[in-house]
C-alpha cells in the first residue's frame, strides 16, 4: 500500500510540476478554445502577474507533494489551485473528461489532506 501511495502522490505532483513549468516555458500545445474560454484566457494574460504566480504555486506545491515529510504542506499549497481547476472545468469547460480528471485530482488532494490531518492540528488548536 505504501508504494501505491507514493506512486499516486508522485504522479499527482508531476502533473502540477508540469503545469507550472508550462506557464513559464509554453511547451505544451494550447487546446482549441471556445470564444468564452479565449476571453477568460485573455483576462488572465492581461493580469500579468497571475499566471506566473499560479505556475510558482504549482511547481512548489508539486515538489513538496512528492516527499512524505512535506506532503501536508504541498497539499495545502495546491488546494486553492485545485479548487479553481475543478470550478473552471465544471462551469466553463463542460468537457466530461476534463471534469472527471479534475475531480479525481481533487479527491487525491483531499485524501492527502485527510491522511496528514495530524500535522494540521497545531495550526487549528
Amino acid at each position: 500500500m505504501k508504494i501505491v501511495k507514493f506512486i499516486l502522490c508522485f504522479l499527482f505532483a508531476l502533473v502540477f510540476i508540469n503545469a507550472g513549468l508550462d506557464k513559464f516555458f509554453h511547451y505544451s500545445p494550447m487546446p482549441k478554445l471556445t470564444a468564452e474560454q479565449e476571453k477568460i484566457f485573455a483576462a488572465f494574460v492581461e493580469i500579468g502577474w497571475l499566471m506566473p504566480l499560479v505556475g510558482i504555486v504549482e511547481v512548489i506545491g508539486g515538489v513538496l507533494f512528492i516527499f512524505p515529510k512535506t506532503r501536508a504542506l504541498g497539499a495545502i499549497i495546491i488546494l486553492p489551485v485545485m479548487v479553481g481547476i475543478v470550478l473552471h472545468n465544471v462551469y466553463r469547460d463542460p468537457n466530461q473528461m476534463g471534469i472527471i480528471m479534475s475531480v479525481v485530482m481533487f479527491l487525491i488532494n483531499i485524501w492527502a489532506l485527510i491522511d496528514n490531518r495530524e500535522k494540521y492540528k497545531a495550526l487549528i488548536s
